[in-house]
């Protein structure tokens, strides 16, 4: 039986009769699948609909907190580990009948080709191994012939490693994703609503191909449907094929926004236009980087055959301005599945806050504050939950916004993430430029600087409930060497004034909305003796 949150997802939602696992016989175990990247935009999308379409689900992952966070069922089995290992791949392989793997290296890493390779050896081995009935990969759209990006000449080397392995393999190479979160929406949205006038590089002329998400997920679950006799590489896209400005333009129309005036020129390099929209849109330099790359090529399919063996959605695939609408009115609602954000941030820290007592003979610094408050602890975890994004940092925006900015010069991911939902947090989601490590409603957030520091960085809210209700915060600061200590020192100033504001805002508002709430009862109240 789906569960809520397995439930409330948009359509595909995987429940439909098309992407149904059937038993083949009485009693069969329902198969298990191994996704590969499940944290990520796609794979978080994915995971649900699995569980909706009746299969069992492992997942493989450096932090298993986070997935299981993400596991809405006890359908799904948590396995720690890496990619790279191939052990771990292994284990992981036991028993597996369907792979998909949806892991990219999308950094600016010199590295990520050799990374890409190491890990596709190990799925591809692996999958031969344990007698895998299918390999399902998502690379992308690029010409047949001619030199390509690094990160593009990597999706494609992927694939033929995976199509060697002897395992039946579905490879679906796709454009431009539209989404609700994805990071070619969000390009397209902020260069749009930023720059009514724009000069960009020559490929804003180039012809793409979008396709919404939900056709992608639609590829993705018929592809355990087919029988062994199929495997390749197949294109996939929408209905539609733009010009990258025809596209800002049209979500300019969508938006009610003037149409925008966009200037091409020759001199833009991906280097260059890749900084131009980390600064412009939240989408930081080193992710914009391989996007703007695969950019410079018409991003076309080159032909149909995906269709002979899985057919369109049936009410067809969705045209470039639905799906713009759609992920518009997913956002409007608070109601964004995944996020581009999902996915962890290269060179920062990945492991946990270490534990009070191993801080023991280490240099650290910490900026610890408690008030107590008549605000309900209810109140005040609200106030708390609602921290980043639209409600800001509740104390000096200015030197909040000036740090943001800095971050985003020196290559960071400054504070235009946001928040994937306004309302609600789960482990992994992004705050701004910080991600949450630990959530424990009612009590704790504790939130992991993914900002550009020499250092570790954490910081801790918590809500504690006694005789009153105490908010207590703590900044904690693992220095690296001289420039670590030289850093703290010259923030310390700054830190009076912002720590010590923010805790003073959180338990106001906090109190002030108990006050309007208690108003709000007796008023009620009132009115019904009345």
């Amino acid at each position: 039986m789906m569960s809520e949150s397995q439930s409330d997802v948009t359509a595909p939602s995987g429940a439909e009769p098309l992407y149904r696992w059937s038993p083949a016989y009485a009693g069969e175990a329902a198969p298990l699948v191994l996704l590969l990247g499940a944290t990520g935009y796609i794979g978080g999308r994915l995971l649900p609909r699995l569980l909706n379409a009746g299969y069992r689900v492992r997942v493989l992952t450096r932090r298993p907190e986070r997935a299981r966070d993400l596991a809405v069922s006890d359908l799904v089995e948590v396995v720690r580990g890496d990619g790279a290992d191939a052990d771990a791949v292994r284990r992981a392989m036991d028993g597996v009948r369907f792979v998909y793997h949806l892991v990219h290296s999308m950094t600016d890493r010199r590295d990520f080709q050799r990374l890409d390779r190491v890990i596709a050896r190990n799925v591809a081995d692996a999958a031969a191994g344990a007698g895998v009935r299918r390999l399902v990969y998502l690379g992308g759209l690029a010409p047949r012939s001619g030199p390509l990006s690094p990160h593009l000449a990597s999706r494609r080397e992927v694939g033929e490693i995976l199509e060697r392995s002897g395992v039946p393999v579905l490879v679906f190479q796709a454009g431009v994703v539209i989404g609700s979160g994805s990071a070619s929406f969000e390009m397209i949205r902020h260069l749009t609503e930023v720059l009514p006038v724009m000069t960009a590089p020559r490929w804003v002329r180039n012809r793409i191909q979008p396709i919404a998400i939900r056709d992608v997920l639609h590829y993705l679950l018929c592809a355990l449907k087919l029988g062994d006799g199929v495997s390749g590489a197949f294109d996939i896209g929408g209905p539609d094929v733009l010009r990258y400005d025809e596209m800002m333009n049209g979500y300019a129309l969508l938006a009610r926004l003037p149409r925008r005036r966009i200037l091409a020129l020759p001199v833009l390099t991906p280097r260059l236009a890749s900084h131009w929209v980390g600064l412009v849109t939240p989408v930081p330099g080193r992710l914009a980087r391989p996007l703007v790359e695969s950019l410079q090529y018409d991003c076309v399919m080159h032909d149909h055959r995906v269709d002979e063996c899985i057919a369109p959605p049936v009410e067809g695939l969705t045209p470039y301005h639905d799906a713009l609408r759609l992920a518009l009115g997913r956002i409007e609602v608070d109601q964004v599945e995944t996020s581009w954000v999902d996915a962890a941030v290269a060179q920062v820290p990945s492991d946990p806050l270490p534990s009070d007592p191993e801080w023991a003979g280490r240099v650290v610094y910490t900026d610890a504050r408690s008030i107590e408050t008549s605000a309900s602890p209810e109140a005040l975890w609200r106030v708390i939950a609602g921290i980043g994004g639209e409600n800001g940092w509740y104390s000096t925006p200015l030197l909040w916004a000036l740090r943001g900015w800095g971050d985003r010069v020196f290559g960071g991911v400054g504070l235009k993430r946001g928040r994937r939902n306004r309302s609600s947090l789960r482990v992994g989601d992004v705050i701004d430029f910080w991600r949450v490590e630990v959530c424990e409603p009612g009590r704790l957030l504790r939130l992991r600087a993914e900002m550009r520091l020499p250092g570790l960085a954490w910081l801790d809210l918590s809500c504690e409930a006694n005789t009153r209700t105490r908010y207590s915060q703590r900044a904690v600061f693992f220095p690296h060497g001289l420039s670590g200590r030289l850093y703290w020192l010259a923030v310390l100033p700054f830190h009076g004034l912002v720590f010590s504001g923010m805790a003073r805002r959180i338990v106001a508002i906090a109190e002030r909305e108990d006050s309007l709430h208690a108003g709000a009862g007796r008023e009620q109240r009132r009115t019904k003796s009345s």
